[in-house]
């Protein structure tokens, strides 16, 4: 079971490592939409999708991510959180999602032994983890704040709109948002007592 701990610290991946499965993509820009009341119909039909080709070895799957907080603008991309016996056991699901179109981007052994698979249409990053992993708790967290609390919804998409015109790739869109999903983070921790 995850610690306190482990769920607040702020975890990077390595430095060093190389996350790029393929090699890195090519930057594209980004772009925030208004919310989509679709999105979690959109969810529905995918996780179904995944259940279906990977059968018992979803642990766990979960919508996250902007398009998971009603009224909130966000990029028109769904991000899931599949949970997977091993991470690193590739071969007990990469081969069946691949069938279903996505695509292996990511491979973060330093992040919670992360892998990230994309869909073209729609457009969805589905990301993998292990058990009680607390990158997991963090991400429900988080989404779960922003679903109660009006302010910080407000901040967060403020700071979204704010990282857009830097260009760039999508981790230098995310880096510049960072401090303010910290400072988010922080409250959600604080208000749990984890802090």
């Amino acid at each position: 079971m995850s610690t306190f701990d482990e769920v607040t610290r702020h975890h990077d991946p390595g430095p060093d490592e190389n996350p790029w499965v393929e090699g890195p993509p090519p930057p594209e820009p980004v772009e925030i939409v208004e919310y989509d009341p679709h999105w979690p119909q959109r969810y529905v039909a995918l996780a179904a999708d995944i259940r279906r080709v990977l059968g018992p070895n979803v642990l766990d799957l979960d919508h996250v991510g902007s398009t998971a907080v009603e009224g909130l603008a966000a990029k028109d991309i769904v991000d899931i959180d599949l949970t997977v016996a091993d991470p690193r056991h590739e071969a007990a699901y990469v081969p069946a999602l691949r069938e279903l179109g996505y695509v292996h981007v990511v491979r973060e052994p330093s992040f919670h032994e992360h892998r990230m698979l994309s869909l073209a249409e729609p457009r969805v990053n589905l990301h993998v983890w292990g058990p009680d992993c607390p990158e997991v708790i963090r991400h429900r967290m988080f989404r779960d704040w922003l679903r109660g609390n009006t302010d910080d919804r407000e901040r967060y998409e403020h700071a979204k709109r704010a990282a857009v015109p830097g260009g760039g790739h999508v981790m230098d869109y995310n880096e510049r948002k960072q401090d303010t999903i910290r400072a988010i983070y922080d409250r959600a921790f604080r208000a749990a007592g984890m802090l």
